[in-house]
């Protein structure tokens, strides 16, 4: 007798009460395999679906800032070096104070940083861009060991708008 025709007999040989609760029990098995392998991690991923484009439409946004301040510096008529050194010697002077010291190296500007706070770096950074045309092209930057304050030591290598 094969495996196929001993489960028919064992089938047949059970009561009608007891064929109908197998029945249902397969069934609850079955409904339940349905769930956890097909229903519940498609609504998982429509949960995660909503929070992402969340995430997505603010990145979009922030690339749509980027996008018009790029937009915004290339419109901007060009520079002399000379008035670029006086943009970023005023704005060392007004912004940096004593913390920083300014020299030239032919068509790059040097910095060099002394305890210069995280916040008035940054800002002054924009100020050389936008004002200077400037942009970092190096940087040699510590976290200053002694101050309360996240501040930096170190040094910019900047780029200069060519003559």
């Amino acid at each position: 007798m094969s495996r196929f025709q001993a489960a028919e007999s064992f089938w047949q040989a059970l009561g009608r009460r007891e064929r109908r609760s197998i029945a249902i029990g397969a069934s609850a098995v079955l409904l339940l395999l349905l769930w956890w392998l097909a229903l519940a991690p498609a609504l998982q991923t429509l949960a995660q679906a909503k929070v992402q484009t969340g995430q997505l439409e603010a990145q979009l946004q922030s690339m749509h800032a980027l996008q018009a301040q790029a937009k915004a510096l290339q419109s901007q008529p060009k520079m002399s070096r000379d008035e670029a050194v006086r943009a970023l010697e005023s704005s060392v002077k007004l912004r940096l104070g004593a913390n920083a010291q300014f020299t030239l190296q032919g068509e790059r500007a040097m910095l060099t940083l002394k305890g210069v706070p995280a916040q008035e770096l940054a800002q002054w950074l924009t100020l050389a861009r936008v004002n200077a045309r400037s942009v970092p092209l190096e940087a040699r930057l510590q976290r200053s060991a002694n101050a309360a304050l996240p501040s930096w030591d170190g040094s910019l290598v900047l780029s200069l708008p060519a003559r």
